[in-house]
């Protein structure tokens, strides 16, 4: 597995910084890269400073990568979240649907459509990171009404999921995604003031190491178009394969 590579995006802090470690200790040379300058080399990670939601960005990540090896795993973990209430002005909303959307929907679907090409003579995996908002039998009551377009971006990220995993079976690339509760990453402390969280969310809130073996597990297990949900006070598992018709809605 000298020549797999692993892309991941968001890389510089949180659940992606985490996600390249752990990629780097299963033996894949790790492209890791992010808007934010602080995106790091450390051991098997090679950091790259992109923005996914550009072309020719996108495009420098990808020459990059094949220069590493061969693509085998795409993590889309780049994500922008803002609070947007329903009765905000619709100029605001506006830009705010556009920095939302270009980040968790365009440059998820750049990322992935320019690395699918090398992937298809070898197969490999792609992991949409999703969140636990957009699988209603487990998050009944608890979407914020001001995190609408976060919420809608989600949802849509979950159509990729399910079209591409069923296309892209043919040539060996599984589509998952992660559908995580609340994790302890600077985009949630980020909520909060000081960067404090709650003492009672903070008692309970999952490590971005527990959630990166998740990644691991999906990959090695051979499924796709399945989201994975991980849920605040609950073993972190792939749990039974889901019937398809309850793959998106959990």
């Amino acid at each position: 597995m000298l020549d797999d590579v692993a892309i991941v995006s968001g890389a510089a802090r949180g659940m992606g910084k985490s996600f390249a470690k752990k990629l780097a200790s299963e033996g894949y040379k790790v492209l890791a890269f992010d808007l934010d300058k602080t995106v790091e080399n450390v051991k098997g990670v090679q950091a790259m400073v992109a923005d996914v939601s550009k072309v020719d960005h996108v495009e420098a990540v990808i020459e990059k990568a094949n220069k590493l090896g061969v693509i085998k795993v795409v993590v889309n973990n780049a994500g922008a979240w803002r609070k947007t209430p329903v009765d905000s002005p619709w100029e605001q909303a506006l830009s705010d649907w556009d920095h939302i959307m270009d980040t968790n929907l365009k440059g998820v679907l750049m990322l992935s459509r320019a690395s699918i090409p090398h992937m298809k003579e070898r197969g490999g995996n792609i992991v949409n990171i999703s969140s636990y908002y957009v699988l209603p039998a487990k998050s009944a009551g608890t979407n914020p009404p001001d995190t609408d377009l976060y919420n809608a971006s989600k949802w849509a990220l979950n159509g990729f999921t399910d079209a591409w995993a069923k296309y892209l079976d043919q040539y060996g690339i599984r589509v998952n995604g992660m559908c995580m509760g609340a994790v302890d990453t600077p985009m949630l402390r980020g909520l909060y003031h000081d960067n404090k969280l709650p003492d009672e969310m903070a008692a309970v809130v999952m490590s971005a190491d527990d959630i990166s073996q998740q990644l691991i597990d999906i990959i090695r297990s051979g499924r796709t178009g399945e989201n994975f949900g991980a849920w605040v006070g609950e073993p972190i598992s792939l749990g039974d394969k889901v019937p398809v018709h309850k793959r998106i809605t959990g």
